[in-house]
């Protein structure tokens, strides 16, 4: 289960109620960028920090907001399913790689 927890400004991934893993992100009008990705080593290899940010990137597009990858975890994701470079304002794309 996946839930945005914005005290912490982090978007969490919880398997039985336990904390697994979150993604930090900062928010602007229009804008989330995110910084930093954490897996639990307990959890680690089950797929989870993957299922995370596809769910945080889905949630960006429903909400129509555009996304900066500074976290290597996210930037790699997106790398990987170009699906989501569109999230990327595209004068940005350049500076992440993408």
């Amino acid at each position: 289960m996946i839930i945005d927890n914005p005290d912490a400004h982090r978007y969490e991934i919880r398997v039985s109620d336990e904390l697994a893993g979150f993604v930090q992100y900062r928010r602007r009008p229009g804008l989330v960028a995110f910084i930093h990705t954490e897996i639990d080593s307990r959890f680690e290899g089950q797929g989870l920090g993957s299922q995370l940010i596809a769910g945080v990137l889905d949630e960006a597009r429903a909400a129509g907001v555009a996304v900066l990858p500074f976290c290597p975890f996210v930037n790699g994701y997106i790398s990987r399913h170009p699906s989501y470079v569109d999230l990327v304002p595209e004068e940005f794309r350049a500076e992440f790689g993408l």
